[in-house]
C-alpha cells in the first residue's frame, strides 16, 4: 500500500513539473481561431446591416484584420473562411474573377494587419 501511495505522489509531482506549454499553445490557437471566426461573422453582419455601396472591400479587410489581431489562430480562421467564401462566390454566384481577386487582396491586406480604413468608402457611417 505504501508503494502505491508513493507512486501516486510521484505521478502528481511529475505531472506538475511537466512542460505543458504545447498543450497551452494548442488551446490558445483554438481560442484564437474561434474568436477569429466570430470576428469574421461580426464583420459580415455589419456589412449586411450597413448595406452601403462600395463598402465590401472595407468589411473584408476589417474582418481579417480583427481576426488576425488575435494571433496565428485568428489569422488561420480568417484565411480559411475568406478562401471558402471566395471559392463559393466565384463557383456558385458567378461574381467574376476580378471581384474575387479584389476581395482576396482586401482579405490579405487585413490579415497582414494593414489598416482596414484603406478600403473605407467615403460616407460610410462611423459606427462601422
Amino acid at each position: 500500500m505504501r508503494l502505491c501511495v508513493c507512486l501516486v505522489l510521484l505521478s502528481f509531482i511529475l505531472c506538475a513539473s511537466a512542460d505543458m506549454s504545447p498543450i497551452r499553445e494548442g488551446a490558445k490557437f483554438v481560442r484564437d481561431a474561434l474568436g477569429g471566426a466570430y470576428d469574421m461573422f461580426r464583420a459580415y453582419q455589419d456589412m449586411r446591416e450597413a448595406n452601403y455601396k462600395d463598402s465590401d472591400k472595407y468589411f473584408h479587410a476589417r474582418g481579417n484584420y480583427d481576426a488576425a489581431q488575435r494571433g496565428p489562430g485568428g489569422a488561420w480562421a480568417a484565411k480559411v473562411i475568406s478562401d471558402l467564401r471566395e471559392k463559393w462566390q466565384s463557383d456558385v454566384s458567378g461574381r467574376g474573377a476580378e471581384d474575387t481577386r479584389a476581395d482576396q487582396e482586401a482579405n490579405e491586406w487585413g490579415r497582414n494587419l494593414g489598416d482596414p480604413n484603406h478600403y473605407r468608402p467615403a460616407g460610410l457611417p462611423s459606427k462601422y
